[in-house]
């Protein structure tokens, strides 16, 4: 076993995941190259490595390392290199220079232990030691906790997030619970908290495994859009997935009713177990649309009937009767549901509500759960639509999310419209609903027939189930609407039908391949080369791949690679940088995967900052303008206008997309649509996700596959029951009023 010390004096290679590291090191014998996996390197910093040496074929002579440590810089160039590195920071080159030149050797030994004395530096006062001080300290506690984490296989990118989390206590936090990391750390899951935990030697039987177990499974659950368990399905779950008798689970789930993490209910025969959020808003939201729905309204002066013609006249256009019966009902009634597939006249139906209300001198707000879905209700109504977090004013303080509207402070409005009121999870209704005083109308829009919200809840259906809120289906499809094939085939699918293929000069088509393969290399030539040279259409900002699974050959992760590389590939001057498993490259069209309340964005005009804000959203759409590797940041591009700094130890929350899921498209809309029609897991393979997917498209949808599959899908109209009790709570609630 070789020993080296010196001086870091360049990092040639970090691989940010595993931390792999090739670096310079500065001896007093010469320059070396090491490489090995070292949890904690700065250019500037002394360091000890034990290792073997290797010989490289193509880099020659090489110390890999199996142990590194932080040697205390010992010489005055050492120190004062140390010092103006940038790793302490209000500490550059000359300041740096300063206090070497003042207290030689003792530098940093003054910095620990008497820092007091660094005010006798020309521009340091009290404001600049105390900030030096704490960046001090922090590097030592943050060196410590890396290196500790890192034996237990934890990254640097995750490493940061828990250091950030816990701060100081990170390692004692995690010595006394590891399966905190799973509640708290986002990316870390049960799985990865549990070998932490075996390796610390925490037994299999401990009640904090048991307990981040039945979390894990509930969380799992909501995750698949979930409001509560079945007691008995959380337990056999729970077994499975610890190795632990069925005993000790149930008495660990009656401590965590204790603690209030959860809530037990009793329906008529069945238990179902709640993570006590789901529970408190289900309650509330039940509550809520009882009293919105049944509350007296102030007498609405106006003819409807003539106000129904005013418009009709004026716009040229003629109601159906479903459309009619909507207009009136969210006159007449505090809350409405208007429901109802493409081409059926949501959006005229919404504009002539909003302009009965303006005429009568009542205020009206529009909202929607998604950006590029408040976005596109802005287009259609001409007036402005907020994001249902913008409406209610979101803030976020440390970590905590809290809204400005609320019970205390509510929305001042006559009339609130929420357009694609299915994407609602159960926690933003109840949000929602808190803002609203009895007497606010509200109106949701939305079709019932897309996939529910990815939240857990289903909210939408569940209000129209429990009979308690007037409810208008809009059915008639609009002649105009006839014209389009994907409006035509939406509705026949939706019917259980199967749909006209490859009718000329329309927009919906179907290409035959049998495998995958075939299938890939088809949809790769249709955006590169087929559509935008046929339709003139953008290949990056046009046309959208969705998929129904993220694995497998037509899957999302083995199609953004092949689309990355025929429609941004590899060239000379073009950055690119590799996180993990994910390549990303400048012009690179990405996805915000969660929600981030607290990210900035400036919208930039001609040099100058025009506009200025917080908050980029899952499912938000945006291309990589810019990755700076010295400083560890790459710029996104989001709605063509908002520019936004991502840190390299955030990029898990992005995505490539130049192919997404469904699931992830919904509240979106494309010029264009492609989709592969293939095997995968039934589940996944049914008719309202395929319906989900071509209602995403405006001008053209093009599927391509086996026809069996396309079949399959539309004959599965097996819609995964959700675990929910919004409408039992409804109709029970309406009972005490």
């Amino acid at each position: 076993m070789l020993t080296l010390e010196g001086m870091v004096e360049d990092i040639i290679f970090r691989n940010e995941n595993n931390l792999y590291t090739v670096a310079t090191l500065n001896t007093q014998d010469g320059k070396a190259t090491i490489v090995g996996y070292i949890p904690f390197i700065n250019i500037g910093e002394t360091i000890r490595a034990e290792g073997e040496w290797i010989y490289h074929p193509s880099y020659g002579e090489q110390l890999e390392i199996s142990n590194v440590s932080l040697v205390v810089p010992s010489t005055l160039n050492g120190i004062e290199k140390y010092l103006s590195s940038g790793l302490i920071p209000h500490i550059g080159p000359k300041t740096a220079k300063r206090i070497v030149e003042k207290f030689g050797l003792d530098s940093l030994d003054i910095i620990q232990y008497n820092p007091e004395r660094l005010k006798e530096i020309d521009g340091i006062g009290d404001k600049k030691l105390k900030k030096i001080v704490e960046a001090f300290e922090e590097q030592g506690d943050l060196r410590n906790i890396m290196v500790f984490l890192q034996q237990y296989g934890i990254t640097a990118n995750y490493g940061m997030r828990i250091y950030k989390k816990y701060g100081k206590d990170t390692i004692n936090i995690i010595k006394e619970n590891p399966y905190r990391l799973s509640e708290d750390i986002f990316g870390i899951g049960f799985k990865t908290a549990d070998k932490i935990a075996q390796n610390m030697g925490i037994s299999l039987l401990s009640p904090y495994r048991i307990e981040g177990g039945i979390r894990f499974i509930i969380n799992k659950y909501a995750g698949n859009g979930h409001s509560y368990v079945p007691k008995e399905e959380l337990i056999q779950s729970t077994s499975e997935l610890l190795g632990v008798e069925n005993t000790l689970i149930e008495e660990s789930i009656r401590d965590l009713a204790v603690k209030g993490v959860i809530h037990i209910l009793n329906i008529e025969e069945d238990i179902l177990v709640y993570y006590t959020p789901f529970h408190i808003a289900e309650n509330n939201v039940s509550r809520k649309v009882v009293e919105l729905s049944r509350v007296e309204l102030k007498n609405f002066e106006i003819d409807i009937d003539k106000a129904i013609q005013t418009i009709e006249g004026k716009d040229g256009i003629n109601f159906a009767k479903k459309q009619r019966e909507a207009i009136k009902e969210s006159i007449e009634n505090g809350m409405v549901v208007i429901t109802g597939g493409p081409g059926t006249g949501k959006t005229t139906t919404i504009n002539a509500i909003i302009q009965i209300f303006e005429d009568q001198g009542l205020t009206v707000n529009l909202a929607a759960p998604t950006g590029r879905a408040a976005k596109r209700m802005t287009e259609t109504t001409g007036k402005e639509a907020k994001t249902i977090h913008r409406l209610l004013e979101y803030s976020y303080m440390e970590e905590e999310m809290a809204f400005g509207l609320d019970e205390d402070n509510p929305l001042e409005t006559d009339l609130l419209i929420i357009d694609e009121a299915s994407m609602i999870d159960i926690l933003l209704m109840n949000s929602l609903l808190k803002a609203i005083v009895p007497g606010t109308r509200l109106i949701l829009v939305g079709d019932v027939d897309q996939l529910p919200s990815v939240g857990a809840g289903n909210v939408l259906e569940d209000i129209i189930k429990s009979g308690v809120v007037k409810v208008v289906k809009l059915d008639e499809i609009f002649r105009q609407a006839e014209e389009s094939m994907i409006v035509v085939n939406a509705h026949r699918i939706n019917k259980g039908e199967f749909p006209f293929l490859n009718e000329k000069g329309k927009d919906f088509y179907f290409i035959r391949e049998n495998n995958p393969n075939g299938i890939v290399n088809t949809i790769l030539d249709l955006c590169k080369e087929r559509l935008p040279n046929y339709y003139g259409v953008d290949p990056l900002r046009d046309i959208q791949v969705l998929t129904p699974m993220k694995k497998g050959d037509v899957g999302i992760n083995a199609l953004n690679k092949h689309l990355q590389n025929i429609l941004n590939p590899k060239a000379y001057g073009k950055v690119e940088k590799t996180i993990g498993d994910e390549l990303y490259r400048v012009g690179d069209k990405v996805m915000q995967i969660k929600n981030n309340y607290t990210t900035e964005w400036e919208i930039i005009k001609d040099g100058t900052v025009y506009e200025k804000g917080e908050g980029v959203f899952n499912g938000d759409f945006g291309f990589i303008m810019d990755i700076d590797d010295d400083n560890r940041i790459m710029k996104i591009l989001f709605d063509d206008e908002k520019e936004v700094e991502y840190n390299f130890n955030q990029l898990d929350e992005l995505k490539l997309s130049y192919a997404t899921t469904v699931h992830k498209s919904q509240g979106s809309e494309f010029p264009v649509v492609v989709m592969p029609i293939y095997w995968g897991p039934p589940m996944l393979l049914t008719r309202n996700l395929l319906y989900t997917a071509i209602t995403r498209a405006k001008k053209l949808v093009v599927l391509v596959g086996e026809e069996r599959y396309l079949r399959t899908m539309i004959a599965n109209n097996r819609i995964t029951k959700r675990y929910s009790s919004l409408d039992y709570k409804i109709r029970n609630i309406l009972t005490i009023f």
